[in-house]
């Protein structure tokens, strides 16, 4: 009897298609898998039990099933994107527990591939912390489960990583994406700004935030981002010699990066200059102002959400950063220190095509309710761990994560990609050469 749970996305796609195995077979397995693991893991804040089944069943019934791209494949959702029927908590007590009237417009176009949505991922409040934790559930690692799955689409990570779902929805407006996918060994792409919708009226943190894939493959990764923006999948291709900067800096001052994650980078520069590529060490120039220019993006996104939401329901930690975010959003909104980091870094990359750098400091906080301690315990953990995450957010750049060695512990390491505006086809391209040379287990053991 052939498993279907740890599969790719572009492996049960394809059998779907074929017809040896039906939606529903391959949505029944996967709820299996949650029911029996999540409750360790702690990924998931709903599950769509029936749902997920009777949509399976309607993908089955489609006049289009041999061409759906993603034909019956289970996906995760992060729990600030709208599912039609559903809640949408954003991981806190202050949110409406009423159901969504409609799909937001990725999910919709999952579903319009074939997708079925089988659960909401746990986030922390207002997806603000690189941790997921909060009233609603501590999302764990699935490598190593004293640990943090990071945040704040840890959740969807989470499910990846422990095989519940192929692949998974999440986004990212200081490193969401990119932190747990680290963390919990996947690839993903932050996309540059404009190349997947984020919605009407959604909070996208005054333009940082973007929405994308979580995968255990380069493929399913291209695949999911495809669907997503809306684009007929690229063919694989070698992206040609291109000029590889490769940083062990961290862009802010006086955080260091740890030795596992600078030698992570510097294999995966070893394997790209192998792979015919023009590499050499060459920083950023990073402006002294960039701590303070992400403290108050960050601070001025969450007092935007945080405004019609009753104060008492939210965490401590969630009021403190929304109180210190007020003084910040009139320039915030004016896009002007943004553009000046655009203006400062635009000279490296003529310089260089891609930029190669740790995509963490070190591992993830320990696991727990971080959510009930003081807001600047958050920060220091947050900013000591990811702080090469951010830049790209706020110049609004495509940026990839994905695994390139080990931990110590045994748990998935991982480097950072960085391009130019539209060159998401490129660095997924050059991230499939990464995994080709250094190929690393899908999903971790928790069986």
């Amino acid at each position: 009897m052939t498993t279907w749970a740890g599969r790719t996305a572009a492996e049960i796609s394809a059998a779907v298609r074929e017809k040896r195995v039906t939606p529903r077979e391959v949505v029944a397995e996967h709820l299996a898998r949650i029911e029996r693991l999540d409750g360790r893991v702690g990924a998931f804040r709903t599950v769509r039990a029936e749902a997920a089944l009777a949509e399976a069943d309607e993908v089955a019934a489609r006049g289009d099933f041999a061409e759906l791209p993603l034909a019956g494949v289970p996906v995760a959702v992060k729990d600030n994107l709208a599912v039609r029927g559903e809640s949408r908590r954003i991981g806190s007590a202050a949110t409406p527990d009423t159901p969504a009237p409609q799909d937001h417009v990725t999910v919709a176009r999952l579903r319009a591939a074939g997708a079925v949505v089988v659960g909401l991922t746990n986030v922390p409040e207002l997806c603000v912390f690189g941790t997921t934790d909060g009233v609603l559930g501590i999302a764990r690692n699935p490598w190593d489960r004293t640990r943090s799955a990071g945040g704040s689409s840890g959740g969807s990570a989470a499910a990846v990583a422990a095989g519940m779902v192929p692949i998974a929805l999440g986004n990212d407006g200081m490193g969401s994406l990119r932190i747990p996918a680290a963390n919990c060994g996947l690839v993903t792409i932050k996309p540059g700004q404009g190349v997947v919708p984020t919605g009407d009226g959604d909070s996208t943190w005054f333009g940082m935030s973007e929405n994308g894939p979580l995968a255990t493959t380069v493929e399913d990764a291209r695949l999911m981002f495809s669907v997503l923006a809306g684009t007929e999948p690229g063919p694989v291709s070698a992206p040609g010699v291109l000029r590889v900067a490769v940083s062990l800096r961290s862009p802010l001052a006086g955080v260091t990066i740890s030795r596992p994650y600078a030698a992570a980078a510097r294999d995966a520069a070893g394997l790209l200059m192998r792979a015919g590529h023009q590499v050499r060490r060459a920083d950023p120039p990073y402006p002294l102002s960039l701590a303070t220019t992400s403290l108050a993006h960050w601070t001025a996104g969450t007092t935007a959400d945080a405004r019609p939401l009753d104060p008492r329901l939210l965490t401590r930690r969630t009021r403190v950063h929304a109180r210190l975010g007020r003084p910040f959003l009139r320039t915030v909104r004016s896009g002007a220190s943004r553009e000046q980091l655009r203006r400062r870094l635009e000279p490296f990359f003529t310089e260089h095509d891609v930029l190669l750098t740790p995509a963490l400091a070190r591992r993830s906080p320990k696991a727990g309710p971080w959510h009930e301690r003081g807001w600047l315990s958050n920060v220091l953990a947050n900013t000591n761990y990811s702080p090469l995450t951010p830049p790209w957010n706020l110049t609004g750049w495509p940026a990839l994560s994905v695994p390139c060695g080990t931990l110590p512990s045994g748990a998935p390491c991982a480097v950072q990609l960085v391009g130019r505006p539209g060159t998401e086809s490129r660095l997924l391209d050059l991230a499939g050469q990464l995994e080709e040379r250094n190929p690393w287990q899908r999903t971790a053991p928790m069986d």
